[in-house]
C-alpha cells in the first residue's frame, strides 16, 4: 500500500467516522415529556375517532341523511 492509498484511506475513515457523530447527535432520544404529550394526544383523537365511527354507522344517523335528502 503506497503512501497516496494511505492517506486516502485515512480522509475516508475520517469522513465516515465524523458522518457517524453527526448521526448520533441527531438520533438521540427524544423528549419524555414531549412523547407523553403526543401520547395523549394520540390516545384523544383515537376516542375522538372512535366516537364519530359509532355515530356515522349508527341507523337511525342513515335515517336522518335520508329524510333530510328529500
Amino acid at each position: 500500500m503506497g503512501p497516496f492509498e494511505l492517506a486516502a484511506l485515512a480522509i475516508i475513515a475520517g469522513c465516515l467516522l465524523s458522518a457517524f457523530k453527526a448521526y448520533k447527535k441527531g438520533h438521540r432520544g427524544a423528549d419524555p415529556a414531549a412523547m407523553a404529550a403526543l401520547e395523549s394526544e394520540i390516545r384523544a383523537l383515537k376516542e375522538r375517532v372512535g366516537t364519530l365511527e359509532s355515530i356515522v354507522t349508527d341507523r337511525s344517523y342513515h335515517l336522518k341523511e335520508e329524510i333530510s335528502r328529500l
